[in-house]
């Protein structure tokens, strides 16, 4: 005999398809949920790694900027001391100076020929006197001006006291320092 069915057979394959479409819709849902919550775990993570990594480098920025401003400091305090010691050892090389250039202004002054003020202001000397003649006054000139210590002089006043023949000249003169001679390992 001939099975025959009866029942409904298409309608519970229909919901049995349908509750299969269901049961996979919500396992595709639950997958899609549990794959955006671990890429935004993910994503999560790599900000906050991110996030540390910007506050590590703003720290060590921060100790950086702490370290240039005491490099910066001591710049400034080595370049004072370094003028310091540049005007200790100008100081140093004109000291003997002083008494080079005196002791040569004694020895270029002929005779016949006598300063009455000597006037120093930094390197340049005004040197004020009396002289028997303009010839004197020309010699000592001359000698200033092959000296060592001076630089080229120059005449600024000379004048008679008096009309007769032996009167004396007054003379003012200006005449400067040579500059002080460095050491070889100086420049």
């Amino acid at each position: 005999m001939a099975h025959i069915n009866l029942l409904p057979w298409r309608e519970e394959k229909r919901q049995e398809r349908q509750q299969q479409f269901y049961v996979v819709l919500v396992c595709g849902v639950i997958f899609a949920a549990l794959v955006l919550y671990s890429v935004l775990l993910f994503v999560n993570g790599l900000i906050s790694e991110q996030t540390n990594r910007n506050v590590f480098l703003q720290n060590e920025i921060a100790l950086l900027d702490v370290k240039i401003k005491e490099i910066s400091k001591l710049d400034e305090e080595r370049a004072r001391l370094l003028a310091r010691m540049q005007v200790i050892q100008e100081l140093q090389a004109s000291r003997p100076k002083v008494v080079k250039v005196f002791d040569s202004l004694v020895r270029t002054v002929p005779d016949g020929v006598y300063l009455e003020k000597v006037d120093r202001q930094g390197t340049a000397l005004t040197l004020n006197g009396v002289a028997q003649s303009n010839a004197r006054v020309s010699v000592f000139m001359r000698q200033l001006d092959d000296d060592v210590e001076f630089e080229e002089s120059k005449l600024q006043v000379i004048q008679r006291t008096s009309t007769s023949p032996d009167a004396i000249r007054k003379f003012a003169l200006a005449v400067s320092e040579s500059k002080p001679k460095t050491e070889e390992g100086d420049q």
